[in-house]
């Protein structure tokens, strides 16, 4: 009977921090269920990378097992130059390499998912939102985070987003915690 061992990864090697010199933050797009390994090989070389996780279960033969899986299946996030680049596309697992014209909206974005993963808050993967209103998680364990929220119905559901991906991940959470940014109007249903 064959056992494997899950593949365990740092999320993060390095910082969280706005590049230096000649480097900028940059998306990778990897090769399928490459993630983790083109993760390993960054952190062999010495280049930072953020790989956010999130926890799963899955069934085999009446046994649960739990793992981690990339939460955003296909990129991983990296601070680079043109040797960096060079280095990490002679690895094979590269598709491409997405560049980010605003290097503080990703390290925003990236910040909010970290913030999110410490406390080991249960998150699910959901659609982007191209509009809705911007929160901010003004008690508990997130506090600080922003996200953006559907509806005023919805308050208790924060996605967080990486915009530059047009992805998200979901936290639930008691709306009382859930603080509305700038301007907004209410509109009551007419019944």
């Amino acid at each position: 009977m064959p056992t494997h061992r899950p593949v365990l990864i740092d999320e993060l090697y390095g910082e969280l921090a706005p590049a230096q010199g000649d480097e900028r933050w940059a998306v990778i797009h990897t090769k399928p269920r490459c993630e983790k390994k083109l993760a390993e090989y960054a952190m062999r070389w010495g280049i930072t990378y953020y790989l956010p996780q999130m926890e799963s279960k899955r069934v085999y033969q009446k046994r649960q097992i739990e793992f981690t899986k990339p939460m955003f299946p296909g990129y991983l996030f990296c601070v680079i130059n043109n040797d960096k680049k060079q280095r990490l596309t002679i690895s094979g697992w590269t598709v491409g390499f997405i560049r980010v014209p605003v290097q503080e909206e990703l390290l925003n974005d990236l910040l909010n998912i970290r913030r999110s993963t410490e406390p080991k808050v249960e998150l699910e993967s959901v659609l982007w939102l191209s509009e809705g209103l911007r929160v901010e998680i003004v008690k508990g364990p997130l506090k600080g985070v922003t996200g953006v929220v559907e509806s005023h119905a919805k308050l208790n559901e924060v996605r967080l987003q990486v915009n530059i991906l047009r992805q998200a991940v979901m936290v639930k959470l008691d709306p009382r915690d859930v603080k509305i940014l700038g301007e907004y109007v209410i509109v009551e249903d007419e019944k």
